[in-house]
């Protein structure tokens, strides 16, 4: 047999969640889902089920570096995702590797998990700031996010585009405001994308569905999937929001608290469409 063709490569630079909903776990299961193929770069090991976070051990930058290193000496990539960098010197190492990659970089700014365990170290935020989202093709911070980084508090619609200018301020070509987070949105979960010009409105049914562990990492991973193919930013993003919302509808029971979403929600459909 000859060989195939390879797919898109898409490099996912975050922790490890054990319990498999979030983290690269869920980024390589999102990115195989959508014909990519995944790769990955460990940061951090956590000890983690659908009750928590409990335990997490970054791993020494010269491991992280390494990593990164051999896949995209070796394989090469076409996108590259970043999740939870855990510590200052993790996040200024993966920033100096990504400023020499020519890639498109999705950095989705993990602060804390869906439990509220931190996954960040205070002293880190500086750096996500002034080093990572500079390199950023596109930022995707949710609403706690967006806070902390900003200390731009977001409690309506109105105030997405005060958001937006701010986390523009750092230097991300594009910014995906995720309002998934907001109260009273009348049964929509809505985000704004914008580079400060164009402004894309992403608007999708709210799911009456508390199975939602993962949907950070795999918005972020199904948005560098499609950039992987050479799809523009709004498209990527519009094609992401509208896989993750599958997800969401599918997302599952597991264990004793809050389960994932589904990842492979389109290829099991009983329809066989």
């Amino acid at each position: 047999m000859s060989a195939g063709t390879a797919p898109p490569r898409v490099l996912t630079v975050a922790g490890s969640d054990s319990g498999g909903g979030a983290g690269i776990q869920a980024d390589l299961k999102t990115m195989l889902a959508l014909g990519t193929h995944g790769m990955s770069v460990v940061t951090a090991v956590t000890a983690q089920n659908s009750l928590g976070v409990q335990g997490a051990w970054p791993l020494p930058v010269e491991a992280v570096r390494a990593q990164y290193r051999s896949v995209v000496d070796d394989i090469g990539v076409q996108a590259v995702k970043t999740g939870m960098l855990a510590s200052a010197e993790l996040v200024d190492a993966v920033a100096d590797l990504l400023s020499g990659t020519r890639a498109p970089v999705v950095v989705d700014p993990v602060g804390v998990s869906k439990h509220g365990d931190a996954l960040l170290a205070p002293s880190a935020l500086d750096s996500v700031r002034t080093r990572l989202l500079p390199v950023a093709t596109v930022a995707t911070p949710n609403l706690d996010e967006v806070a902390q980084l900003t200390g731009v508090r977001v409690e309506s619609e109105q105030d997405f585009r005060r958001a937006a200018e701010a986390l523009l301020e750092f230097g991300p070509r594009w910014v995906v405001i995720k309002g998934g987070h907001l109260a009273g949105d009348m049964g929509e979960a809505v985000d704004l994308l914008t580079d400060g010009s164009q402004e894309h409105w992403l608007r999708a049914p709210r799911y009456d569905n508390r199975h939602t562990h993962g949907t950070g990492c795999t918005l972020a991973s199904a948005i560098a999937a499609h950039l992987a193919q050479g799809r523009p930013v709004p498209a990527a993003v519009t094609a992401a929001k509208e896989y993750v919302t599958g997800a969401i509808a599918a997302g599952f029971a597991l264990g004793g608290g809050i389960g994932p979403v589904d990842h492979g929600w389109a290829l099991t459909r009983s329809d066989g469409s």
